[in-house]
């Protein structure tokens, strides 16, 4: 129940900081993908069940409140989380070269797998200047907000998890 909360009350503050405040943070009209972050952190903390959990409710509030078709962001951030709930087993707390790898990634794969649905499958090939402009810029500032953000997930998930285990 616990975790739940967590991960409802880290959701709703990464939608809230992705939509509004990181707006004014925009590079080039680019701004990070916080809910990234947090679909990648409780999928390779946790499991995978919990972080295709968390891609679906992430991708369901982005396509609510953003996205052209309803369930296309919840499908993409669903693989992304379940993907990433398979490094669970190889995650060390200490380590920072394997969540931020995954970070990078996940928004890289993320920003192919949207071009991909939304934009070439209604014939726009521009893909170099996608790539180049928006997948790359918004995957290195996203990489450098969840170097930012990361510790406080850590944190929050550890105490969480101590709390369990000292409940008989």
């Amino acid at each position: 129940m616990k975790k739940a909360l967590l991960g409802a009350a880290f959701l709703l503050l990464f939608f809230l900081l992705q939509s509004t405040v990181f707006k004014y943070f925009a590079i080039s009209n680019i701004g990070p993908n916080l809910l990234i972050i947090i679909t990648c952190a409780f999928g390779f903390m946790y499991s995978d069940r919990e972080g295709l959990f968390m891609g679906f409710f992430a991708g369901l509030l982005c396509d609510i409140f953003f996205g052209p078709i309803l369930g296309i962001n919840a499908l993409i951030y669903m693989f992304i989380g379940f993907v990433n709930g398979k490094f669970n087993r190889l995650f060390y707390s200490e380590d920072f070269i394997l969540p931020g790898s995954l970070f990078l990634s996940s928004n890289i794969c993320y920003g192919l797998v949207y071009y991909i649905l939304i934009f070439l499958l209604r014939g726009r090939f521009q893909f170099t200047y996608y790539l180049m402009n928006i997948i790359l810029p918004e995957s290195i500032y996203t990489l450098v907000c969840a170097i930012a953000f990361y510790p406080l997930l850590l944190i929050c998930v550890n105490a969480l998890k101590k709390s369990e285990q000292r409940r008989p």
